[in-house]
């Protein structure tokens, strides 16, 4: 956050943590992080059969918002739906 940023804000954002950091800074720290977990051995890569598995559940996660969203309109526009 640069020095007119924090002037602008005047009090209403904290200044601490790591959201009120630099993109550059964030970078750097999380960084140093995911290589310290790599030579730690904790890190988790995931296999390509991982990878698709969890692209896969995340589309049907969002297909089952999509429709609960859809429903929820339609349910709205439903003469049904609107008492009188």
């Amino acid at each position: 956050m640069s020095a007119d940023q924090d002037k602008n804000n005047k009090g209403k954002y904290s200044k601490r943590g790591f959201a009120s950091m630099d993109k550059e800074k964030q970078r750097a720290i999380a960084s140093k992080g995911g290589k310290a977990a790599h030579a730690k051995g904790t890190a988790h890569r995931f296999t390509p059969e991982e990878a698709s598995l969890a692209g896969y559940k995340g589309g049907i996660a969002q297909r089952k918002k999509k429709q609960a969203v859809e429903a929820s309109i339609q349910a709205e526009k439903s003469p049904r739906a609107r008492k009188q």
